[in-house]
């Protein structure tokens, strides 16, 4: 029977999970045949649900496994059996668990994050399959010279916004793996749950801090990192004050950090940011957020021409210019799409233009493009 290991622990000899201690179970049957389906089938995804059979998304597109509509009770019986037993008090009272695990496929190590909840008081569960190793630049489509200029950051804050599913904590993990492998840089993660694995590497260290086992909270784990003599922090999410000006001080102290919000775009996340604060404080918050930001980049994967193929990157990418601070301190974020047109020798890039560029080369459809884009008369424009 395949295993599960542990994820960072060095013991493999039994079927284990981690999420803090190690909790050895096994995982159920059916679960572990629906995984293999959808890592062989290069799923992002695989959905159980009552009422439904297996269902997996597959470069943006779901697709149901064979089998019958799961019952309540199995899937009750199958959801519970994927929660390790440390943990099913936790799913009981606060009716959601995240956790993380590895297993064994022909043995190649492969990972995943398991989302379990209920839904109309039966339990159902998310699993994400993490890639094996942390993807390169060319295969995600981020633009390698973006990538090299974020990593020559020497402090400040880089945030990654999007809609869940956009290749976010992708985008974080191939960025940080790129200072781990350059060297030179004391790196700390705050995730919830850990995703990607770093390697070790010459003349850099990481440490990777799960929220739940190894930290109480991102801003906990964000306070006592500073402690610990980083040059680069990620922090997985930022969902609350207390987090979000721990990143802002971070960033104005000498650190790059790294961080993800979810948002449609550029401007969301800007607006996003401030509105974190009580209304009162808004104004130093953006003034702070003036000095401390370097860029946001804002993703969305777009369905390729072919359906069911590997879905396209579009970007919307906004550097932190002198006019884009002073956009940032006025409040007056309408003016930053007029900056991301005029300003192309900055590195701005527009959602629009990005598309455009997507459409020229033959990656998406017409009819994506438009449905994507603000202006569609961009897409005929030289």
């Amino acid at each position: 029977m395949p295993q599960v290991l542990p994820t960072r622990a060095p013991i493999a000899a039994q079927p284990t999970a981690q999420l803090g201690a190690l909790h050895a179970f096994e995982l159920p049957p059916p679960v572990l045949a629906w995984l293999e389906q959808a890592v062989k089938g290069e799923a992002s995804d695989l959905h159980l649900l009552a009422g439904y059979p297996p269902i997996i998304r597959r470069h943006g597109e779901l697709v149901e496994l064979a089998g019958e509509p799961l019952s309540g009770e199995s899937a009750d019986e199958i959801v519970t059996g994927l929660c390790p037993a440390e943990l099913r008090s936790r799913l009981s009272e606060q009716k959601n668990v995240d956790w993380s695990f590895e297993w064994l496929i022909e043995q190649v190590a492969h990972r995943f994050r398991a989302n379990l909840f209920f839904a109309g008081r039966r339990l159902g569960a998310c699993v994400r399959i993490v890639p094996a190793a942390i993807p390169d630049f060319s295969w995600a489509g981020f633009p390698q010279s973006l990538a090299q200029r974020i990593a020559g950051l020497l402090d400040g804050l880089v945030i990654v916004t999007g809609a869940t599913g956009s290749g976010k904590t992708t985008t974080l993990a191939m960025l940080v793996q790129l200072l781990n492998q350059t060297g030179g840089f004391r790196i700390i993660t705050v995730e919830e749950p850990i995703e990607y694995l770093y390697p070790r590497e010459p003349q850099s260290m990481v440490s990777q801090r799960e929220v739940g086992s190894d930290v109480l909270t991102f801003a906990d784990g964000l306070k006592s990192g500073l402690r610990q003599d980083p040059d680069v922090i990620l922090v997985g999410e930022i969902r609350d004050r207390d987090t979000a000006q721990m990143a802002l001080s971070a960033a104005e102290t000498g650190h790059l950090v790294l961080t993800t919000l979810h948002t449609r775009d550029a401007k969301g996340a800007i607006s996003r940011f401030a509105d974190i604060f009580p209304q009162d404080v808004q104004r130093d918050i953006r003034y702070q957020l003036a000095q401390g930001l370097r860029t946001i980049i804002a993703q969305r994967l777009l369905p390729a021409v072919d359906r069911g193929d590997k879905r396209h990157l579009a970007l919307e990418i906004v550097w932190n210019t002198s006019p884009i601070a002073a956009a940032i301190r006025q409040g007056k974020l309408e003016s930053i799409d007029n900056y991301l047109l005029t300003a192309r020798d900055d590195g701005m890039l527009s959602f629009d233009e990005s598309i455009r560029q997507l459409l020229t080369a033959g990656k998406i459809t017409r009819e994506t493009a438009e449905q994507n884009v603000r202006e569609p008369s961009l897409l005929t424009r030289r």
